[in-house]
């Protein structure tokens, strides 16, 4: 089982990036899947669910309306949108296996800043 996220970076305070998790070692279209991240000094924090069929979602308070979760089963990848970044956002952010998780990943680091 592996996940590699990618797409971080800097990006200025209101900006975009869009997060990616590749998965394999598993079969993918039957699991929900999670977007997490941590802070520096801060425990991991869910960020967004997606269902396994990308039906339902769920988000946190804190990125709800900027954040959007979406996945493409054929391609075994979760994304994360994430628009009007703040600095508050900045953390590395990792994917998982809803449930049951699976071993992290490295993460992508994101940082939000002028």
């Amino acid at each position: 089982v592996q996940l590699v996220e990618s797409g971080g970076g800097l990006v200025q305070p209101g900006g975009s990036l869009r997060l990616s998790c590749a998965a394999s070692g598993f079969t993918f279209s039957r699991y929900g899947m999670s977007w997490h991240r941590q802070a520096p000094m801060k425990a991991r924090e869910l960020v967004a669910f997606i269902s396994s069929t990308g039906g339902s979602t769920n988000y946190a308070n804190f990125v709800k309306g900027r954040f959007t979760i979406s996945r493409d089963n054929a391609k075994k990848t979760v994304y994360l949108q994430m628009n009007s970044l703040k600095p508050e956002d900045t953390a590395v952010y990792y994917c998982n296996r809803a449930s049951p998780p699976v071993d992290w990943g490295q993460g992508t680091q994101v940082i939000v800043s002028s």
